[in-house]
This record gives structure tokens, C-alpha cells and sequence, in this order.
């Protein structure tokens, strides 16, 4: 450090005042901490004591956990056919309309095989219906062009749609019925004497009154 003076923050951000760079770098170390230089253009350049090593460390913390929510846009693409049939069609729309709820861009291609390179705008009425089905949600990047054997436009999120969030129905709850207090009134004796052979026996004689 050249400047011969600097005005010093302490380690909690309050101002300690201006004082030379040698009694600085003194109560730096007294304090057990690094004079870090913050302001060098300033009149006089701004010092900080700081713990430098756990300031970069939290620096890179604070970095990873901000990647970790970062999203990488990607260009997903989808193929059909000239002749692709309504569902078809509407399946296609619902896939794209999937990637740009995830952020992500979509290469909408058209390709073409053999005689059907002799009418183009086949493929361009099929881009025109998935425009037209993704009113709201998409919006065209890169408006259709023929590359080769196809033809393919880009579309992106239209501004200020937001994917319909996936709601799960729960199953319904089982509710156990409150079990009645057993005080024997509602027992049952079972017979086991079959009623019809007892009604027949009491029906005979006693043997020897025959």
C-alpha cells in the first residue's frame, strides 16, 4: 500500500477515521484481521478490516448456490412431416408448450422426402397452424426458412406466460367408524342342535309305549 494515509472501516462497517497506513496495518494485526483495500481512487484511499480468507470463501458459497439456480436455456427440437394429421398435430403443440414451460427454446422443423421438396408450402401451412396453436404461450424468434431439405422456424415463451402448475389430488381419507362399547347386550348364542331333528325327536314316544 503507497498511500501514506487512509480512512478505515472497521470489520462490523463502522467508520474508525483517517490515520496513517503503518497504524492501520498495526490494528489490523492486533485485531487478527487483513487491511483490505476497497476504495483505492479515493482522496483518501478507503481501507476495511476484514477476515479475507472467509470473505472469499463466502463470496464462493454465495456464487455456487446462485449457479445451482440457474437455468441453461436449450434449443429442443421438433421434427414432422408435410402431411402431419391433426392430432398429430396437437400432440406436437402440447410437447413444444411442455419445453417452453421449462425455459427452454424450440426448433420447430417441417422435413421434406423426395417429391415433396416440389411444394414447400406444405410445410409452411404446418408452421402456421403451430403458431397459431401456441398463441400466448410462444412467440416466433426466427421466422420460418427453408434449410435444405426442411423448413423450421424458433419460437421462444411468449412474455408473462407462466406454465399451469401440476396439481396432485390427494386420496381421500379413510375414517374408521367408532366401535361401540361391548357390554354383551348384542351377543348371540349359536345352537348348534339342528331345530328340524330336535322338533322330530320330542315328536316320538318313549320306548315301550309303542
Amino acid at each position: 500500500m503507497r498511500a501514506r494515509e487512509v480512512r478505515l472501516i472497521d470489520e462490523d462497517g463502522q467508520m474508525i477515521g483517517i490515520m496513517t497506513s503503518m497504524q492501520a496495518l498495526n490494528l489490523a494485526r492486533e485485531r487478527g484481521l487483513d487491511l483490505v483495500e476497497v476504495s483505492p481512487m479515493a482522496v483518501p484511499p478507503v481501507c476495511r478490516l476484514m477476515d479475507w480468507g472467509r470473505y472469499k470463501y463466502e463470496q464462493a458459497k454465495k456464487e455456487n448456490e446462485a449457479r445451482k439456480h440457474q437455468k441453461t436455456v436449450e434449443l429442443k427440437e421438433i421434427r414432422m412431416r408435410p402431411r402431419t394429421d391433426e392430432h398429430d398435430l396437437g400432440v406436437k403443440v402440447r410437447k413444444i408448450e411442455e419445453f417452453l414451460g421449462e425455459g427452454d427454446k424450440v426448433k420447430v422443423s417441417v422435413i421434406f422426402r423426395g417429391r415433396e421438396m416440389a411444394h414447400p408450402e406444405l410445410g409452411r401451412v404446418v408452421l402456421d397452424k403451430v403458431a397459431a396453436g401456441l398463441k400466448g404461450v410462444g412467440q416466433l424468434e426466427r421466422a420460418p426458412i427453408m434449410e435444405g431439405r426442411m423448413i423450421s422456424m424458433i419460437v421462444s415463451r411468449a412474455p408473462g406466460w407462466e406454465p399451469p402448475k401440476r396439481t396432485t389430488t390427494a386420496p381421500p381419507r379413510r375414517t374408521e367408524q367408532p366401535s361401540e362399547p361391548d357390554d354383551g347386550a348384542n351377543d348371540v348364542e349359536v345352537d348348534t342342535i339342528n331345530p328340524v331333528e330336535s322338533e322330530t325327536e320330542a315328536a316320538l314316544p318313549p320306548a315301550g309305549e309303542a
